[in-house]
């Protein structure tokens, strides 16, 4: 049974809807159905997967980010233009550092959520 890919990510959090439009409106993702649990929460897909998993908490102490947390940083792997991403995030103020690795033509943004989460997202240049 070998692995097939990253199912989800798993994020507490108490700003939640700072939360949501953030990965709505920064990362493209679209809230959606979730099933009833008994913490508060959302579900916010890509291309059809519950990709990030929010958790609503009352305790900040609860809250990750890279300075509390073992995780240095999660990736999602985009389409498109990384232009016109980059664009999308100098439009919104949202601070960013790009990078890539040459040899894998690929194009790496480096985002943090309001959180603090550290968020890849990667593009391949064609």
């Amino acid at each position: 049974m070998p692995i097939e890919r990253l199912d989800h990510v798993n994020l507490c959090t108490t700003r939640l809807a700072e939360m949501i439009q953030w990965y709505e409106e920064i990362l493209g993702l679209s809230a959606g159905a979730r099933p009833a649990l008994s913490m508060d929460g959302a579900w916010l897909y890509a291309g059809g997967v519950a990709a990030v998993h929010l958790v609503a908490v009352d305790d900040e102490d609860a809250v990750g980010s890279e300075t509390k947390l073992k995780l240095e940083h999660f990736a999602f792997r985009a389409s498109g233009n990384a232009e016109a991403f980059q664009d999308r995030l100098q439009q919104r103020g949202v601070a960013y550092q790009r990078s890539g690795i040459e040899e894998m033509n690929l194009s790496a943004f480096n985002v943090w959520d309001p959180d603090g989460n550290h968020v890849h997202v990667d593009f391949i240049d064609n």
